[in-house]
């Protein structure tokens, strides 16, 4: 089993990474979060915490997936994730846009609204997160924050990424627009210093 690869990151699409060690290329499944964190960091050597998963199809066709973090406190908590019923890889994978310590306090403290905002989870959903994990994340919610680098910067595009999908736009065209202005390398204070760049670029200014 594949559990950690390091290597050179050579692309960096949506839903997916590609690094290159020795004779070898990987496909690495990654969450919105991860993808964020490497955003700036194509051509240099990342190494990413991997699960192996079979994703299966109606026709019953198995296909192997590597899903791959930054951190093992990531991997291990996605695997949590994961464990609650209904939830699996797929939907996991797209309900992570937001650190994984601000998930996992939000299981904390029961904040089932935070938790339903997530892509692909709901009201219902979020029930069953807190009753089953509620007890489990505590340790996340206290160690992840140490683990994560330049984690204001990426609370401000994660917070960025939300108010976008709050104002309408699409998860790939909220991608996109963040993307566009992390290219300036200019420092953000906020998301809302962020939002104004954003549509600045927008107009043409």
């Amino acid at each position: 089993m594949i559990s950690k690869i390091t290597g050179q990151l050579t692309a960096l699409h949506p839903e997916r990474a590609v690094l290159a060690a020795g004779a070898f290329e990987y496909e690495v499944l990654i969450p919105e979060y991860t993808r964020r964190q490497l955003q700036n960091e194509i051509g240099k050597p990342v190494s990413l915490h991997t699960i192996y998963s079979l994703d299966g199809n109606p026709q019953g066709k198995m296909t192997p997936r590597l899903i791959g973090f930054l951190t093992e406190a990531e991997r291990e908590f996605f695997e949590l994730f994961c464990s609650v019923d209904g939830v699996g890889t797929k939907k996991a994978l797209r309900a992570m846009i937001r650190p994984v310590k601000e998930v996992a306090t939000a299981i904390e403290e029961k904040d089932e609204k935070f938790l339903a905002s997530l892509p692909g989870i709901g009201a219902a959903m979020s029930e069953r997160i807190v009753a089953k994990l509620r007890r489990k994340v505590p340790k996340f919610a206290l160690i992840v924050a140490g683990d994560l680098p330049e984690e204001q910067r990426i609370d401000v595009i994660s917070e960025t990424f939300e108010a976008l999908l709050t104002l309408g736009h699409s998860e790939s065209d909220a991608r996109h627009l963040i993307d566009t202005v992390l290219k300036t390398n200019t420092k953000f204070k906020d998301s809302g210093e962020m939002i104004t760049a954003i549509y600045r670029v927008k107009r043409g200014e």
